[in-house]
């Protein structure tokens, strides 16, 4: 890691949870029971929040580790091919495993409002790992999304060890997640994210205050995105499109608040940045179709900058 004006160059992330398959499907209604339908697009891409996170940390510019259940299913050739596209490091725990991966059906209608319907990390026998101290090797930032969760609060406490920054993305509420908030700094929640007897924001952010995390941030689709910063509170507004596709978006905002907190160390401009990414994402369908178009943005924003 080197560093340029106290900027770091190339960050190093370490992604732990959940890898799937993502069949996503363009379709005008959910269909009647009993009924047939034909797509409009159908797409194909590994999918799962920490894997998508990894993607996008490495698509941004950073160096990306994943620590997940894939297997050796004739299938999961679609997650190694993906990943191995953005050069992500895959430390597979499910040695010689041969069942099929979850795969994940997901209907997108017009509007980018999404239907999912996913195994997800239920299709997998419980495991333990014991991490290599070599994957924490250089690591600027962790991830757990909580999938795997004895994984996940293995990962989390092993970095806690080293003293990494370790962010969880709080999708929901599961069996574990209270074991693993000790080993967190920061907190990524989604609205739907509600510990024991949390009925509201405010709830949460009193119960992950006390439990020891004092960065958390609670987005909410096209709302804005509450926070808190240490004993600061605040509000980021979240530019309002015209959605094609929502599929992956909290994923992609994971991803991407990694990529740029572990660059500047700035918890509210990585959450801005964040939202920034994850609503260009929705401008396209599935979740790897608005990289190169936001790569061509960001080249025409630099050679414009470069112009004046």
């Amino acid at each position: 890691m080197t560093h340029i004006n106290g900027i770091r160059q190339k960050p190093s992330g370490l992604f732990a949870g959940l890898s799937t398959i993502d069949l996503t499907y363009m379709v005008d209604d959910i269909p009647k029971r009993n009924s047939k339908m034909s797509a409009s697009v159908q797409v194909l891409a590994a999918g799962g929040p920490a894997t998508n996170a990894a993607v996008t940390f490495a698509f941004l510019g950073g160096k990306s580790a994943l620590v997940s259940f894939v297997g050796q299913h004739p299938l999961t050739d679609v997650i190694r091919s993906d990943l191995n596209q953005f050069a992500v490091r895959l430390h597979d725990f499910a040695g010689d495993h041969t069942g099929a991966p979850p795969i994940s059906s997901i209907l997108v209608l017009p509007g980018g409002e999404r239907t999912v319907i996913s195994a997800n990390a239920q299709v997998f026998p419980p495991l333990d790992i014991r991490p290599d101290s070599q994957w924490f090797d250089e690591v600027d930032v962790v991830l757990v999304d909580g999938h795997h969760m004895p994984v996940c609060q293995t990962i989390a406490a092993s970095a806690r060890s080293r003293g990494l920054d370790i962010v969880l993305d709080a999708g929901s509420w599961k069996e574990g997640t209270g074991a693993l908030l000790p080993s967190v700094d920061i907190a990524l929640c989604s609205d739907d994210f509600r510990p024991p007897g949390c009925q509201n924001e405010k709830d949460v952010f009193e119960f992950l205050r006390d439990h020891g995390i004092e960065r958390i941030a609670i987005t909410r689709g096209m709302n804005s995105i509450l926070y808190v910063n240490q004993d600061a509170a605040g509000e980021i507004a979240v530019e309002r499109v015209t959605a094609v596709d929502t599929t992956g978006a909290g994923d992609i905002f994971h991803g991407a608040f990694c990529y740029q907190f572990s660059i500047r160390n700035d918890f509210v401009g990585a959450l801005s940045f964040a939202a920034q990414v994850a609503t260009f994402s929705c401008l396209h369908v599935g979740t790897r179709s608005w990289m190169e178009p936001f790569r061509e943005t960001l080249s025409e924003a630099s050679s414009s900058r470069g112009s004046r």
